[in-house]
């Protein structure tokens, strides 16, 4: 067996224990019972940034008034959309649920985080859910069961989570939970400092008010496209380190609608993802294909490791066996994803709901954290 050879299978073999660490992690990221709140329980506010979001505000946010949580509020940042994102908010009679117009981006903010940003400082609540439009809650109760769970932890102000994945194109958007289970050892997240290992799920996260205030992530992330990823690096070099749930019960995202919706929306992430600078991306774009694409052709009996990891991370997420037997072509069409990314975000002709994003920002995850507008 040659050296390749080799190298190969044991790459294989530590994304597989990356892969088994992971889902034995989430099993025991929460705990079973935490006990039930006090008899005061506390304000959550949810903040939900939204552009051109008619269709997903009119699922999401039934899911959110029909909470049995009793301590609540909605804020939803109607980012200039220009459909009826706004009359679908202000459609609904709640005194839980507020409206946010949005103003014209200030210079040198995106705007995700700009609009996030603006919703913080209007929020009452003791802890903030940050919530995507595109997702819904499955439970009358995944409030309640956050709240719990955020108020058995005392020592820690800062969670995310794992949902289900819906919506077209799964044989692209099931990479998304592949590459979360198998990219980054979360067992270890605690334990190593370097805040690259550390990352948010934008689609969910959850953090204390005061430590949100006190660091102000989203001014610190005001220009990056992937937002998430980096306040949850700028927030652990900051000594706060994120922990990972399992939602899948209590949260679905409904992604994209088609192959088309699908494959736009990563060409906007995936570069990024890979780096976002030349000297990052190549090596890693090497080590993707390589290790996805090229293995089994090299050593046969990888075919049987790239089929598994892809059905344990689609069986995991709820996605049909069949896609699962796309495994080849999945992998092969999120290299040629990462290409078309690089190639757009290096032409500087990359879009996002009609605004242009840059290939790379001035923000820093390591900046001295800003101070509160409060």
């Amino acid at each position: 067996m040659s050296l390749f050879a080799s190298l190969l299978i044991g790459i294989h073999v530590c994304v597989a224990g990356v892969l088994i660490a992971n889902l034995v992690y989430l099993r025991t990221s929460r705990q079973a019972d935490a006990p039930p709140l006090s008899d005061e329980p506390p304000l959550l506010s949810v903040l939900v940034p939204a552009r051109n979001e008619e269709a997903n505000l009119q699922r999401l946010l039934p899911s959110l008034l029909n909470q049995t949580h009793p301590n609540f509020e909605i804020w939803v940042y109607d980012d200039r959309s220009t459909d009826g994102t706004a009359a679908v908010v202000q459609g609904f009679d709640d005194d839980r649920l507020h409206l946010m117009p949005g103003t014209p981006l200030p210079d040198g903010w995106l705007g995700k985080p700009h609009a996030l940003h603006r919703l913080s400082q209007q929020a009452n609540g003791s802890a903030y859910v940050f919530l995507d439009a595109d997702t819904r809650l499955n439970s009358p109760e995944a409030l309640m069961q956050w709240a719990r769970q955020f108020a058995a932890r005392p020592d820690r102000s800062l969670a995310t989570g794992l949902p289900l994945l819906r919506g077209g194109a799964s044989w692209i958007v099931s990479l998304v939970p592949n590459a979360i289970l198998t990219g980054l050892p979360w067992p270890l997240v605690k334990w190593i400092s370097s805040p690259s290992l550390s990352a948010l799920n934008g689609q969910f996260w959850m953090i204390d008010a005061g430590t949100y205030h006190t660091h102000e992530p989203h001014r610190a992330a005001q220009n990056e496209v992937l937002e998430d990823v980096e306040i949850g690096r700028y927030l652990k070099a900051q000594g706060i380190t994120p922990y990972l749930w399992d939602i899948r019960g209590e949260l679905t995202v409904y992604m994209y609608a088609s192959t088309h919706d699908a494959w736009r929306g990563f060409r906007k992430n995936a570069y990024l993802l890979m780096g976002g600078h030349p000297a990052a991306f190549v090596p890693l774009f090497a080590f993707y294909a390589t290790t996805f694409v090229v293995a089994p052709w090299v050593v046969s009996w990888l075919w049987v490791s790239v089929f598994g990891l892809k059905a344990a991370t689609d069986a995991w997420n709820g996605i049909p066996w069949y896609i699962s037997l796309l495994a080849p072509v999945s992998y092969l069409a999120g290299a040629l994803i990462q290409l078309d990314s690089a190639w757009h975000h290096w032409t500087h002709n990359v879009s996002w709901k009609g605004r242009s994003v840059s290939a790379r920002s001035t923000a820093s995850p390591s900046q001295p954290a800003p101070q509160n507008e409060n």
